[in-house]
């Protein structure tokens, strides 16, 4: 799989990291707006994980400043588009009539019509649209999903689960609906793709929050199923006080188990409770996942990519889900705008 990255910008530095490390894929090409970065001058780049950006050999790779220009390349399969969201659905559009495959950043778009639009889209053009919802493949969060889909604990039976932030003072349009959509778009969206995955669609969404502007910043779910023993609740958002920039983590029931997890980033350290399976009978195993390195996972996000263009099953990728998960953040918006169940 030959991409092109579509905006060098914290995410787009993770993903080129990515293609590094990702084998079956190949970055030949990225465009930006930004000179320095077209030049290889990646040092202005900082994020909440991975190491910071640094100069890098551009002389490999196709360098554009704009998607348009990029589009051109015949070369290219895929485009990897890590621009803000309030870009997605117009970038995602173009580069599906230029007849290229899009793994896109989550959120696939602001809003679920649009993303449903853009789903239609890539179907009518018989090219695949994925969506980087990476949570999947963090392994806190995969393991969850291997259990719900091997059946190896019994049926899944809900859970409960949370992410939470500081305030975003670092942004002036977080709550803005038309460029960041608020915690709900930009951030609850990885746990509603998460209960879309383990769970399906669910039948009745029952929320309450606190609303700022056009929409919550802080609310608490509950979701019921056609199936009555699967309960969840979920909840999010962001809290007044710095010194606790994030935190998220689940205890979720299935017959035979129970696995529970938390994190949290404070200003002075991290705090983690790791992830614990408490067997039938009491056992507590505590499995070994690795590294521990987030970044690992956008390499598994991108390999995935690849093997889809090989022929393979898009799993947490496919851009139905990411639809779904927005319409999921607009039935909790619509039930604490309504105050009643929806």
């Amino acid at each position: 799989m030959r991409a092109g990255i579509a905006g060098i910008g914290f995410m787009g530095w993770i993903h080129y990291l990515a293609y590094q490390r990702a084998t079956g894929a190949e970055l030949v090409a990225f465009c930006t707006r930004d000179p320095q970065r077209r030049g290889g001058d990646w040092t202005g780049i900082q994020g909440n994980f991975g190491p910071p950006g640094k100069q890098i050999d551009v002389s490999d790779l196709s360098v554009y400043e704009t998607l348009d220009e990029m589009l051109e390349n015949d070369s290219i399969d895929l485009i990897d588009i890590c621009l803000p969201v309030h870009l997605h659905v117009d970038a995602v559009r173009k580069c599906l009539e230029a007849g290229k495959h899009v793994l896109c950043e989550k959120p696939l778009a602001l809003n679920a019509d649009d993303a449903a639009s853009l789903v239609a889209l890539a179907e009518s053009k018989g090219l695949h649209l994925m969506v980087a919802h990476v949570l999947a493949y963090l392994p806190e969060f995969r393991l969850l999903v291997d259990a719900q889909q091997s059946g190896k604990y019994g049926k899944c039976l809900g859970g409960r689960f949370k992410r939470v932030i500081g305030p975003v003072d670092w942004n002036p349009d977080f709550y803005n609906p038309e460029k960041v959509g608020g915690p709900l778009i930009d951030l609850h969206v990885h746990d509603a793709h998460l209960l879309r995955l383990l769970f399906g669609m669910p039948k009745e969404v029952i929320s309450r929050g606190r609303m700022r502007g056009e929409t919550a910043s802080y609310f608490e779910s509950m979701m019921t199923y056609d199936d009555p023993d699967v309960i969840v609740s979920v909840g999010g958002g962001t809290i007044d006080q710095h010194g606790r920039p994030f935190t998220h983590g689940y205890e979720v029931h299935f017959e035979r188990a129970t696995i529970q997890f938390e994190f949290a980033g404070f200003d002075d350290g991290t705090e983690l409770m790791p992830v614990k399976i408490i067997h039938e009978g009491g056992k507590i195993e505590r499995p070994e996942l690795g590294s521990g390195d987030p970044a690992d996972a956008f390499v598994i996000e991108v390999q995935t990519a690849a093997d889809v263009l090989a022929g393979k099953d898009p799993g947490a990728l496919a851009g139905q889900l990411a639809a779904d998960a927005l319409q999921i953040c607009e039935l909790e918006l619509k039930s604490i705008k309504s105050n009643n169940s929806v």
